[in-house]
């Protein structure tokens, strides 16, 4: 959530900050501001809405010209979206403004101090009493690095902040504590960002920063420490991707095209992990083999679209290695009691590698001796990094909020992981491995012909625009689908919609059918589970008894559900255990079709944010 940008350099900063604040608009926001240093003077502009209403702004009263500034997209915690409460936040004498992402815990007690010091504080937020109290440390020290670090000393909870001061105006101060920042080191200019995306145009060139770290940002480059003042070890990367891969190429939306990039994305997961003998080398996975051979639990700790990818690992992971599997929501997860001890294997899965409810999740488990995993797609990210070891998705830049090829590519991570595990305990023998490899390698392909197939899905969709509810049924692997098939929906098209078991179906849920109700029917396999396939038949006459529209998704040469189905969406023949990979990819397309039918932003949908930096 938020986007922060800050630049110092030769560029005009206000035209390099509001096109890194474009390229993170995805993140979710419902106010967006920005702060130039010029002329010896701080010039800020900040408006409620999207980033136009700020461009709008800036047209009809321009700010001057500057080197140095710093952006912000509020995505809002303390106050309401207004004017007052977008960032940047400034000090009463108009010298300092800051950016802050996070949560101040500790804020009601700071702002009375200041307001018995005599400070006037303007707006709701937690983030305007740093501002106040970086013009107190700058008045007695005369650095803003230096005064950075005093007031993080103060501050509880979780947050990135990012400051500049009119009497250092080649300079921009960041800090983060549970909260992403990373740097940008370009020629003779430096950036800042909660995301590599908004500078990806000018540098490959990135830093990350570590827990309680303040940054210096000049020209001629960084000075990292931490929030004691002493030098801090940072590691340098090169970003693997470029400005393209962060644009539309030609879609009306981010997702379309994300949805397009999954075959090329599955394979780029699979690259390189497969050695020439068909073995799996997980290489980057660096947890020694021992540890992994005595685990007696698995516990896979995810949200959202991550947490079903992690449900549809328990099949995985309990078929191939007979180790017993629990997956949890992380934002529960702590809050329980877990039982967990140095024989415990935890898998953490984020797309960001930022979600503050998996990271809090993942240092309980470590606290606990527990060895953690993580499965991310966002290189230097806070989670692969506090992981004992991690396995990037390699799925490229996700825009759109609602995720796709991140769940996708997340699946493949998932049975790799499962086939090492099984490889290493030697539960799969080597031509068991290698069959599924085949599998797996083939699917870029099915998932291709998956999409060459979706214009009736599409028409589907649009037919039901009007409709308020939409109900998902599955059994086995296809339960998860059909929670993310619901999921989508109701982040996409803002309709209520459910994703249910069908052997519970009789336990309650049929109670909510009634004619022409639209139920979505993931089918399993009738080679690889006959006996659940022949009971979800059954499942489907129940529904369609009762009147619901059947839309029923089954492999090709299912013949026994085309009596029943009102409409038919054909997937490839894949193994049981695979089927998640292409059965999802038509939820993905009715979801954004539905969305797109109904008005709605698809990228960017209302109250959600694509990197969730909050519990």
């Amino acid at each position: 959530m938020c986007g922060i940008v800050g630049y110092v350099g030769g560029q005009s900063a206000l035209d390099v900050v509001i096109a890194g604040l474009k390229r993170l608009e995805y993140r979710g926001y419902d106010s967006a501001g920005v702060a130039v240093l010029a002329d010896g003077g701080l010039a800020s502009a900040k408006k409620a809405g999207k980033l136009v209403n700020l461009e709008k702004a800036l047209v009809e009263g321009p700010l001057p010209s500057g080197n140095t500034g710093i952006g912000h997209t509020r995505w809002a915690t303390h106050g309401g979206p207004t004017d007052a409460n977008a960032h940047p936040h400034a000090d009463n004498a108009g010298r300092v403004a800051v950016v802050h992402n996070g949560i101040i815990e500790n804020f009601a007690a700071l702002r009375a101090e200041l307001t018995d010091r005599g400070h006037d504080l303007r707006s709701e937020t937690d983030t305007e009493v740093v501002a106040h109290l970086l013009a107190e440390a700058f008045s007695s020290c005369g650095e803003l690095a230096e005064s950075m670090r005093q007031v993080c000393g103060r501050l509880e909870g979780a947050f990135t902040l990012v400051a500049v001061h009119a009497d250092e105006p080649d300079v921009v101060v960041g800090a983060r504590r549970n909260s992403p920042l990373v740097v940008g080191v370009g020629d003779g200019e430096s950036f800042l960002a909660s995301d590599v995306a908004a500078f990806i145009a000018h540098t490959r060139s990135a830093i990350e920063l570590g827990q309680d770290q303040v940054v210096e940002l000049r020209r001629d480059g960084v000075t990292v420490t931490d929030f004691d003042g002493a030098p801090a070890d940072v590691r340098a990367y090169h970003i693997d991707w470029d400005a393209s891969a962060a644009e539309k190429g030609g879609y009306d939306y981010f997702m379309l095209k994300e949805i397009a990039e999954q075959p090329k994305a599955v394979a780029d997961t699979l690259l390189g992990r497969i050695n020439a003998e068909g073995s799996l080398t997980l290489d980057e996975v660096r947890i020694p083999s021992r540890v992994l051979r005595a685990a007696d639990k698995v516990v896979v700790v995810a949200c959202g679209t991550a947490f079903h990818a992690g449900l549809i690992a328990k099949y995985a992971i309990e078929h191939w290695t007979r180790v017993p599997c629990e997956v949890e929501l992380a934002s529960e997860f702590r809050y329980r009691d877990p039982i967990l001890n140095t024989r415990t294997l935890v898998i953490a899965i984020s797309q960001s590698g930022e979600t503050m409810d998996t990271l809090m999740a993942l240092r309980h488990a470590r606290d606990q001796g527990a060895t953690v995993l993580a499965i991310c797609n966002t290189n230097g990210s806070t989670i692969p990094r506090e992981s004992d070891a991690v396995l990037y998705t390699h799925a490229g830049p996700e825009v759109a909020v609602a995720s796709t090829k991140a769940f996708l590519t997340q699946l493949v991570a998932c049975y790799l992981v499962a086939l090492y595990l099984g490889q290493l305990r030697g539960t799969k023998f080597g031509d068991e491995i290698r069959a599924v490899i085949r599998d797996l390698s083939r699917i870029s392909h099915e998932v291709e012909r998956v999409l060459e197939t979706m214009e009736p899905v599409r028409e589907l969709a649009r037919s039901l625009a009007d409709k308020r509810t939409v109900l998902f049924l599955g059994r086995h692997v296809g339960h998860p689908v059909a929670l993310e098939g619901a999921l989508k929906l109701k982040e996409l098209a803002y309709m209520h919609a459910e994703g249910f078991a069908a052997g519970e179906l009789k336990h309650g849920p049929i109670a909510l059918i009634e004619e022409d109700l639209p139920v979505v029917i993931v089918v399993p396999s009738p080679r690889g589970r006959s006996v659940l396939h022949d009971k979800i038949v059954s499942n489907i006459q129940e529904i369609r008894a009762r009147g619901a529209r059947t839309i029923v998704i089954a492999e090709e040469g299912d013949e026994a559900v085309v009596p029943y189905a009102d409409h038919l969406i054909r997937v490839p023949v894949t193994p049981t255990l695979l089927q998640p990979l292409v059965s999802t990819v038509p939820l993905q397309v009715f979801a954004c079709e539905l969305a797109t039918a109904r008005g709605n932003e698809v990228d960017q949908p209302r109250n959600l944010a694509k990197s969730v930096t909050v519990e």
